[in-house]
This record gives C-alpha cells, sequence and structure tokens, in this order.
C-alpha cells in the first residue's frame, strides 16, 4: 500500500509540474490545492454514479459495453469539468492559460485517488502500468476543456464549454474502448495513435496561450 501511494504521488506531482510550469503566472497554491481536492471528489461523485452501471451490462441491451463506455467516459469528463469550473469566478481565474492550469490539476486530482483506489482492490504489479498510463490520460483528457474554460476571456456563446467537454469525453471513450481491445499490435498503435493526437491537442493548446500571455505583457 505504501508503495503504491509513493509511486502514485510522484507520478501525480511530477506531471502536476510538467503542466503548470508552463504558466507564466503562477497560480496560487492554495487555489491549485483545492482544485486538486475537488478533482478527488469528483471521483467519488462519478464513482458512485457508474456503481448503478453494473446492472447495464448484465441486461440484454445490444452493444451494452459500448454504452458503458460511452456513458462512464461522459460521467468522469463532467465531474472533472465540474471541479474545474469551482474556481473560474476567483479573481486568480484571470487568463486564458488558467483553465487549462485548473482543468489539468483536477483531473491529476481525480487520477490520483482513482489509482490508490486500483492499487487497493489490485495489487502494486497491476496498479503501476494503471498509475503510469493513466494518470497522463486523464491529464490530457481534460485539455480541451481546459481550453474551453480559458477561451471565456474572449468567447461568447453558450456552447463553447460544451464542445470542449465533449472533445474531452469523446477522446476518453475511445481510449478505453482501444484499451479494453485487447492487445494486439493494431490496438497498441491506435491506442499510442490516440495519445499522440492528445499531446499534439494539449501542446497546441499550451502554446496558442503562452502566445496570447505574450501579447498581454507587450501590449
Amino acid at each position: 500500500m505504501l508503495s503504491s501511494l509513493l509511486l502514485s504521488v510522484l507520478i501525480t506531482l511530477g506531471w502536476l509540474w510538467f503542466f503548470v510550469r508552463r504558466d507564466r503566472h503562477p497560480e496560487p497554491p492554495r487555489l491549485l490545492v483545492r482544485t486538486f481536492a475537488w478533482g478527488a471528489f469528483a471521483w467519488l461523485v462519478s464513482a458512485a454514479f457508474e456503481a448503478s452501471l453494473g446492472g447495464l451490462l448484465r441486461s440484454a441491451l445490444p452493444m451494452a459495453m459500448v454504452v458503458v463506455a460511452l456513458l462512464t467516459a461522459v460521467i468522469e469528463e463532467s465531474s472533472k469539468f465540474l471541479a474545474a469550473s469551482t474556481v473560474v469566478d476567483d479573481a486568480a481565474f484571470d487568463e486564458p492559460m488558467d483553465g487549462l492550469v485548473y482543468a489539468v490539476t483536477a483531473a491529476l486530482g481525480f487520477a490520483f485517488v482513482e489509482n490508490v483506489t486500483y492499487a487497493l482492490e489490485f495489487g502494486l504489479n497491476a496498479a503501476a502500468w494503471h498509475i503510469l498510463l493513466t494518470t497522463l490520460a486523464h491529464a490530457l483528457f481534460s485539455a480541451p476543456q481546459g481550453y474551453a474554460l480559458g477561451g471565456r476571456h474572449w468567447r461568447t456563446g453558450r456552447w463553447w464549454a460544451a464542445r470542449g467537454l465533449l472533445l474531452s469525453a469523446a477522446l476518453h471513450f475511445v481510449f478505453n474502448g482501444l484499451l479494453g481491445g485487447g492487445a494486439g499490435w493494431p490496438v497498441l498503435l491506435a491506442l499510442a495513435g490516440v495519445v499522440a493526437l492528445m499531446m499534439v491537442l494539449a501542446g497546441r493548446y499550451y502554446l496558442s496561450y503562452e502566445a496570447h500571455a505574450r501579447e498581454k505583457v507587450s501590449g
């Protein structure tokens, strides 16, 4: 248990540092801690909803597994989105980059609790790969919704945030579908392609908001 907790803490903090270091105007630690805690709570909320999906898997509904995978992605990404949204009305949320920072922070809080519970259930050997893979995946899933939250500084329209959330849920759904599709080379290559796509998206979002931050300083 201690080894699993330590590994999860190190991986989570490592990715948190990797993502937040790009912020030219660092966020208050109290808000990062609070958002991380909301992300952790979001896992508890989503787990409670997902517990009710077990009956759906045992039903005769066509493509029940696909429906459950889709609902799981929507529930988890919505929970993380709400966790990240708790900070948008704070005075410290004052530039687009903050949307990405807080969305990733909430996602890492979510992943941390998920990793700990996974380790408790399956042991360290099984949890190690889960921790290494899904911690980054959750952060990348949240990049589109972070971009959407940040975009509120210059974009209007009720569907702007919804599009970010839908893209996050779609990436999560495809990722989970591939992850549960076996271990053949085609599946692994497709999984690597999805991860690469998410990294490219996250990179583009960061570069876009970094350029905005430079323009704001120079202006």
